[in-house]
């Protein structure tokens, strides 16, 4: 889990050029009104808890293991025969899997797909917390907070660190194993040579980090997290040979930061937190860099000629949002830091470079 890190689902980790472009499409067509609708369509809820539902116990899976015929999928998959034959039925019907003959259920391309989106629609782990979060939206949009300790009981970083397994299926969705190799190229000025030690903010287990190190070997790097997430970090940063290069930092991103770092990375963090709890984390980046460290943002940011995204889970998780360049620098700026330049990295991701004032 990140810090706090964590933006969920956008899941926004460094992207490849591609991925950015898939995002920038959907947020096109998530503003572009549509000429007409078919409510019945939009308001269903059946089939997308059919496909949570399926996703959940693997049942994808068990078909391109072998198993193919209705009750022994239901052994394997420990549920009721009769149910679940109903659900595969109606997702056949909506073009997610087939029935080649009676009571024979096969894989087809949307289908296939549900193998590589499991972590985001399985209702036992992070994709389930995400998926109820959103019958909260109501007070939300009333009250302008987030409301998921209405469902859950807690606020969202509580209840992870409440329920580790959670917090560990939201590490794998913040990873590698959710988005990919990390780009490590994060500068929009300056050279890598004058960057000896840089702070991962929020870094979660360390992915975007231990990429940073691997490619600089004369870096050496500190991660910030909750106790334990950090604690989770160890295997990847082992993994990735720069475990020696890296002190971790178990505490809050709210609490005063690990002082005189050269660079302070923060990566798909200020989307999560609506603007008071925003200009915090800012001003505890400002008062660590001081005085001549750079602060690079990674998400949550959008050119001013972008329009951001609507409804986002982040919303409705933790009262977050994306915000326009423009606003980010009055933000920021109450912050304590100056707004350096802004731009599109190789990956195609946008990012912000700031320096305390």
């Amino acid at each position: 889990m990140t810090t706090c890190s964590r933006t969920m689902l956008d899941r926004t980790a460094a992207r490849s050029h591609q991925e950015t472009d898939e995002k920038e499409k959907e947020m096109i067509d998530d503003t572009t009104p549509a000429e007409s609708a078919n409510l019945s369509a939009l308001s269903d809820l059946c089939t997308p808890w059919c496909i949570h539902v399926v996703a959940t116990l693997r049942i994808a899976d068990h078909i391109a293991a072998g198993t193919t015929e209705i009750t022994t999928l239901a052994q394997e998959a420990a549920c009721d025969a009769d149910f679940l034959q109903r659900v595969l039925r109606h997702l056949v019907s909506k073009g997610v899997f087939a029935e080649p003959a009676p009571d024979q259920f096969a894989l087809n391309q949307a289908a296939e797909e549900l193998r590589s989106q499991q972590l985001f629609l399985d209702l036992d782990g992070i994709g389930g917390r995400i998926a109820h979060a959103w019958s909260s939206l109501l007070t939300t949009v009333r009250t302008g907070a987030p409301a998921y300790h209405e469902i859950f009981g807690l606020p969202f970083w509580e209840d992870l660190q409440a329920h580790p397994d959670i917090a560990a299926s939201f590490d794998v969705l913040m990873g590698p194993a959710g988005h990919g190799i990390p780009d490590p190229e994060v500068l929009l000025t300056g050279e890598w040579e004058e960057v000896k030690t840089v702070v991962d903010v929020g870094g979660g287990t360390g992915a975007l980090l231990a990429e940073i190190l691997r490619v600089h070997p004369q870096i050496q790097g500190t991660l910030v997290d909750f106790p334990g997430t950090v604690t989770r970090a160890e295997k990847l940063l082992q993994e990735a040979g720069v475990r020696e290069r890296v002190q971790t930092v178990g505490q809050s991103f709210f609490d005063p930061l690990p002082a005189g770092a050269d660079l302070y990375v923060l990566k798909s963090i200020l989307n999560d937190w609506p603007d008071r709890e925003a200009q915090l984390i800012l001003s505890r980046c400002a008062e660590a860099a001081r005085p001549s460290g750079r602060i690079v943002i990674l998400g949550g940011v959008v050119p001013d000629d972008s329009v951001p995204s609507l409804l986002t889970p982040e919303m409705v998780l933790l009262g977050g949002k994306e915000r326009p360049l423009t606003e980010f620098q009055e933000l920021a700026h109450q912050a304590g830091l100056t707004l350096l330049t802004s731009g599109r990295l190789p990956s195609g991701r946008f990012a912000v470079e700031c320096r305390p004032r």
